[in-house]
């Protein structure tokens, strides 16, 4: 069963950075590929970044380029988001999912394997 839980989230002040955690459970990343999402009040779930774990291949949603980066750690069976730079905007809650088709073009499309894990909340705010 595929389960990965989200933490490394908190009150950042703008222009601030922050590490979020997304760690596999019952599984191995190798072959899959690992999406962060931000969901903020009242708004939809959007992808924010993706990257194939076998070859480390990122994509990045315009909003965040240049300020987030998303990197793997195999050994660990955990993905990362470093985000800088922070902005009000970007205050959400972030979650983490491995789509099927274990790419990721169209990776916020979904499907993605298993059900949305509680998230972790980044709230940006002086």
């Amino acid at each position: 069963q595929v389960q990965l839980v989200e933490s490394g989230g908190g009150l950042v002040q703008p222009g601030g950075s922050v590490r979020l955690s997304c760690a596999a459970s019952g599984f191995t990343l190798d072959y899959y590929a690992i999406a962060w999402f931000h969901q903020a009040p009242g708004k939809e779930r959007e992808g924010v970044s993706c990257i194939i774990m076998s070859d480390g291949k990122t994509y990045y949603a315009d909003s965040v380029k240049g300020r987030f980066t998303i990197y793997r750690d195999n050994a660990k069976n955990t993905v990362y988001l470093q985000m800088s730079s922070l902005k009000p905007e970007d205050t959400a809650v972030y979650y983490c999912a491995a789509p099927t088709s274990g790419d990721c073009e169209d990776y916020d499309r979904g499907p993605w394997f298993g059900s949305w894990g509680q998230g972790t909340q980044v709230t940006v705010s002086s």
